[in-house]
């Protein structure tokens, strides 16, 4: 799983790229270049295909950490909750 620290765009950009705040995620400096060219192209389904892989697998490679941590949240409560069986 590569680290996506890389990926973040700084404020200015994504106030400059107009990102909603929802967006504005490690992936951020992707989805700018993803969205320029989605406009560029009329958001033509067949255009923009490297840009929006190279995006969504930043989006997936996030949601993997997410759950591997919450994973591991889950086990460390486990282990500190003695079982009374």
């Amino acid at each position: 799983m590569a680290s996506t620290g890389k990926y973040l765009a700084t404020q200015e950009e994504m106030v400059e790229a107009r990102l909603p705040l929802g967006s504005r995620d490690m992936c951020s400096k992707l989805l700018i270049p993803l969205n320029k060219c989605r406009q560029d192209t009329f958001y033509l389904p067949w255009k923009c295909e490297d840009e929006r892989h190279g995006y969504e697998k930043c989006e997936y490679d996030l949601f993997l950490q997410r759950m591997k941590k919450m994973q591991e949240m889950r086990q460390g409560m486990g282990q500190a909750i003695p079982s009374t069986h």
